[in-house]
């Protein structure tokens, strides 16, 4: 069942249809901190190889953090008069980007495909920022902080992929599956 985005009420110096507006902006965040924190759970159950221990022991903070901005996006959502819809079927029909593609593999093949997925989160949440900033700077600072802790994240599996040259072994690779091969290659 598909929930309208305005709501009812919203927080002192807000319209409703400015909340709405922000609450559609959360949702597709949640969407994304969601996935993330599910993808970032199935790379830590199937890493294999030399650095198995390393990776498996990053990613479980990383997956507990995410859930935790999962949490303050929906409660930022409620508090401005929306809904969060959190179940998977909801994320799936949302979702604009496909199923992480790696299964069993190589840990640093993994991280070259984290790399790209942590890229796309940002890209959106750097774009979700400027439009809540048009809107509501606490919804804004939010987002900021987060952005903050993913770049974070994304600093600590990009320094498993870094030469000593300082380029990625990933160079510019766009897939998942491409990043993944030029890791280990």
């Amino acid at each position: 069942m598909a929930q309208q985005s305005t709501p009812k009420y919203t927080v002192p110096g807000l319209t409703v249809d400015q909340a709405g507006e922000l609450i559609e902006i959360l949702q597709m965040r949640l969407h994304a901190l969601n996935d993330l924190h599910l993808t970032l759970k199935h790379i830590h159950w199937n890493v294999v190889g030399p650095h198995f221990i390393a990776v498996h022991e990053m990613i479980d903070p990383q997956v507990d953090r995410v859930r935790a901005m999962a949490d303050d996006v929906a409660e930022r959502a409620a508090a401005l008069g929306g809904i969060s819809q959190g179940t998977p079927g909801a994320l799936v029909a949302a979702r604009t980007w496909q199923d992480y593609s790696v299964g069993r593999a190589d840990a640093i093949a993994h991280l070259g495909a984290l790399d790209v997925v942590y890229t796309g989160v940002i890209e959106d949440l750097r774009k979700a920022i400027e439009l809540a900033n048009r809107i509501d700077t606490a919804t804004e600072d939010l987002l900021i902080g987060q952005l903050r802790e993913l770049e974070q994240f994304q600093w600590f599996v990009r320094a498993h992929l870094e030469t000593a040259g300082g380029s990625l072994r990933t160079g510019s690779a766009t897939t998942e599956e491409e990043a993944a091969r030029r890791a280990v290659n």
